[in-house]
């Protein structure tokens, strides 16, 4: 990694103007700018968010979406995540998003294609990790017939996590620590096997 260049690339995806219906986030270095996602995705994202925020709701933490979790001139749209309802953004001055520090919990759904698929699978596991947020849920339609990963015990210094639980679609599988712990996810959230 190169600081000189992070921090170009930092202003460049700042000054940046998309059209309506595309989001740029910056991962491991590159700026990736990619269209919303689709109704299946929303759907399951949709639902994340929502069972999580009942299930959060007498906690000092909440459920929230739709904005940048910033790290080290990293800059990632997740499609939900848990952190402090009162949380404190990155830079007061700009307000482009909050800390990773501050995150929990970070949720992704992966959409279709290959690109789309890497950026979860892979380059956002490893960015999660170096982040050192505590928990990735990776809510995969396109691992076999269907399935949900839990990623604990992040390695910032590797850019990997001590422990992966993946589950097929159909199978519930809990939080097991954190501010979202006992939270299930199952086919409430997921749909259906798939297949």
């Amino acid at each position: 990694m190169n600081p000189e260049l992070d921090k170009v690339v930092w202003q460049a995806w700042k000054a940046m103007e998309l059209p309506e219906g595309y989001r740029a986030e910056i991962i491991e270095g590159v700026i990736e700018v990619s269209p919303t996602g689709r109704l299946a995705h929303a759907r399951v994202a949709n639902r994340l968010r929502s069972a999580l925020e009942v299930f959060l709701r007498d906690s000092e933490r909440g459920a929230w979406n739709s904005m940048h979790v910033i790290h080290a001139h990293r800059a990632w749209i997740p499609d939900g995540f848990v952190a402090r309802r009162d949380v404190e953004p990155a830079d007061v001055e700009e307000d482009l998003g909050i800390k990773a520090s501050a995150v929990q919990v970070v949720a992704e759904v992966v959409s279709p294609g290959k690109t789309n698929q890497d950026r979860d699978r892979i380059r956002k596991r490893r960015e999660y990790a170096r982040a050192g947020i505590p928990m990735y849920v990776l809510i995969d339609d396109y691992d076999g017939q269907g399935a949900v990963t839990l990623f604990t015990g992040p390695r910032p210094d590797k850019a990997d996590w001590e422990d992966i639980h993946r589950v097929p679609y159909g199978t519930e599988v809990e939080i097991p620590d954190g501010p979202a712990k006992g939270f299930v996810i199952g086919e409430a959230i997921t749909g259906p096997k798939r297949g």
